[in-house]
């Protein structure tokens, strides 16, 4: 279906939960290998551990945050759900909510990727032999 504008600029259609979500899972999958490869730019073992141990953490925490409260928001919205390109036309003071549902949503379920991987690749460092590239200093 073809993207159109309505009368006040809103870009239709509407968006809708499951397809925020895949796509946030999609970006979270796509953040994974970019931790593993951050995580490289720490040379001591122990640096390498913590800092995935605490981005697995963040992740879980910004999972539960963002998908609760970007649930809520959607909720409250009661169907008008707008693309961030479509701030220009939020009227109110209730109006930014249609706009930070998706974006909320959208993040949590990027963590909620994000967070299982973290602790994966935690757990492989973790795991390493001792000397090798993975293992660190």
């Amino acid at each position: 279906m073809p993207r159109t504008r309505t009368e006040d600029a809103i870009i239709r259609p509407l968006l809708r939960i499951r397809h925020v979500a895949a796509r946030g899972a999609l970006y979270g999958l796509a953040a994974v290998p970019l931790l593993g490869v951050a995580s490289l730019f720490f040379g001591d073992h122990h640096d390498r551990t913590t800092f995935l141990a605490v981005a697995g953490g963040f992740a879980a925490a910004m999972a539960v945050v963002g998908i609760i409260i970007g649930l809520v928001f959607w909720w409250a919205c009661g169907g008008d759900i707008r693309r961030c390109r479509d701030w220009r036309t939020v009227k109110g003071l209730a109006g930014p909510v249609t706009v930070a549902a998706p974006v909320l949503l959208r993040v949590g379920a990027l963590a909620l990727v994000l967070f299982p991987g973290a602790f994966g690749l935690h757990v492989l460092v973790d795991g390493a032999e001792y000397g090798s590239w993975l293992y660190g200093n």
